[in-house]
């Protein structure tokens, strides 16, 4: 019995002693295998954090090509040709651009100062501060979920919940693409993040320039899920803008009828409009001095050439009958009574029917020529034939209008009228005319009325526009989706004598209107 004990013992020792090996063999290559793919898992993630790295690299030296070109010359110079050249070089390009612009600032700022500004915006002030600034005004996205993080082992799954808060990594803010800063405005273009859309930046537009500490910031949408944050610096506008001026009556000048020049824009450029072709009809609205007649007579005397020549035809009409009259001589048809008025529209929509008639089948729009020239009525204080006169007058003026303002535009034909009140009572075409300007108004009301709605809550806050500032206003029509800040050319007494000496030679050429008599007058 003792004997079967012990070699049951024996044996069984045998064989543990056996699965001990084994096990010990096997642990040994599965800890081999494990160091294996820890060494691989470590080189794994080595070569693909180099590899995102590199990816990294080369998108920011792609996106910021400028930067990293420059980075690379300074260190690839301080290198190869040492500190002490590379300081003197630096210093030397600096005093070369300090005198470069104290003696003209205008080319220094065109060539080399706008991009040295918006390099130093862009790195030490958008890029570092706007993203605060944009969460701080509501235009970043938060994650209204709770992340969960999960580890499994070979026991078991632990869950943990992720504490970040909405001022961690859970918020998404706009990313800032670009910069490009001018004399007076910086433009920011930044990337939306999903759930954001233009119009969240337009009602935040107060805030932003606050932010900043400048006087207005204007959103431009550039692409669905780009837009532009404008931020004004310093104010352009605030000195007056010299009208064209006359060229020499021996000169033979062309002037491109679409983009006649009325002034300067808040971006520093000159502000052009179009006295043919689309968006020629406009509505200029402002109070008593706000400078309506700076935005007739500018650019009347920039097409003055084209008046001389015939290619354009001026006619007016002037209620107070004292601002067209001191340059009468430049309009072929002039009304101040409402009954002349009628006669001169009359006038005009029988030469409208007659080019109808003429360019039917032919073209879709009459080629201005002395044969069949550009019609251009200037309409001012719209609002005291079209309103403040009797019900038949009135009637009477406004259907006309209408039909020269809807079908005058293809035909060659051109209506420009100046109100102070831009209410529909007052104006009832005031749909009519695509391009529409609103210079310094006494309600805020007003500039919905003239530009649109949301034109205000898009920065035209024509209201606040100082009295001291005549022919300043904002501009939103055709082909402007946000509303421009502009000032129209100042034109002084002896420059519209000027003009009208100019287009007349001395002798004014008025077209004779036929006599109609009263009932025609209103039934026409």
């Amino acid at each position: 019995m003792n004997t079967n004990v012990i070699g049951f013992l024996l044996v069984g020792g045998g064989v543990l002693g056996v699965v001990v090996w084994l096990l010990h063999k096997l642990g040994r290559a599965l800890a081999t295998i494990a160091e294996v793919l820890a060494a691989a898992a470590v080189v794994f993630i080595a070569l693909w954090s180099a590899v995102k790295l590199l990816g990294w690299l080369g998108k920011q030296i792609i996106t910021h090509w400028r930067t990293s070109l420059g980075v690379i010359a300074v260190a690839a110079w301080w290198q190869w040709l040492g500190w002490p050249s590379l300081a003197i070089t630096a210093g030397s390009v600096g005093v070369v651009l300090v005198v470069w612009r104290l003696l003209d600032v205008v080319s220094f700022d065109r060539c080399c100062g706008r991009f040295l500004r918006a390099w130093w915006l862009h790195w030490f002030t958008y890029a570092r501060k706007l993203p605060g600034w944009l969460h701080a005004c509501g235009l970043s996205i938060s994650d209204g979920t709770v992340p969960v993080e999960v580890t499994v082992n070979l026991v078991g799954r632990h869950r943990k919940a992720d504490s970040r808060t909405a001022g961690g990594a859970a918020v998404q803010v706009p990313k800032v693409l670009g910069v490009r800063s001018g004399p007076s405005w910086d433009e920011v273009r930044v990337r939306l993040v999903p759930g954001q859309k233009p119009e969240d930046f337009d009602d935040a537009a107060r805030a932003l320039a606050v932010a900043r500490k400048v006087t207005r910031c204007q959103v431009r949408e550039r692409e669905p899920n780009v837009v532009s944050l404008d931020f004004q610096r310093r104010e352009l506008l605030q000195v007056p803008v010299d009208c064209a001026e006359l060229p020499d009556l021996a000169a033979v000048d062309g002037v491109d009828l679409r983009r006649v020049f009325a002034g300067r824009t808040e971006y520093g450029k000159d502000w052009r409009l179009p006295l043919t072709g689309p968006g020629a009809h406009m509505l200029v609205a402002g109070a008593t001095g706000a400078g309506k007649n700076s935005v007739m007579w500018s650019p009347l005397v920039s097409a003055a050439s084209a008046i001389r020549a015939g290619t354009v035809r001026v006619s007016g009409f002037d209620p107070k009958g004292m601002e067209l009259a001191y340059g009468r001589g430049i309009f072929a048809r002039y009304g101040v009574t409402g009954k002349e008025a009628i006669e001169v529209l009359d006038d005009l929509l029988d030469g409208l029917e007659s080019r109808k008639r003429e360019f039917a089948g032919v073209t879709r729009e009459v080629p201005i020529s002395t044969e069949n020239p550009l019609e251009v009525l200037e309409f001012d204080e719209i609002g005291a034939l079209t309103k403040y006169t009797d019900r038949k007058t009135r009637e009477a003026i406004v259907e006309r209008v209408a039909i020269l303002t809807t079908q005058g535009r293809a035909l060659g034909y051109t209506v420009r009228g100046y109100v102070q009140e831009p209410t529909k009572d007052t104006v009832p075409v005031r749909e009519l005319f695509p391009r529409r300007v609103c210079l310094r108004v006494t309600s805020k009301t007003h500039v919905g009325m003239v530009l649109g709605d949301g034109a205000y809550e898009r920065g035209a806050w024509a209201n606040r526009i100082e009295e001291s500032a005549a022919g300043v206003g904002y501009i939103w029509g055709e082909g402007i989706r946000e509303p421009l800040r502009v000032r129209a050319g100042w034109v002084p007494d002896e420059t519209v004598k000027a003009l009208e000496n100019y287009v007349t030679n001395g002798g004014a050429h008025v077209i004779d209107l036929p006599v109609r008599r009263s009932g025609e007058e209103v039934a026409a």
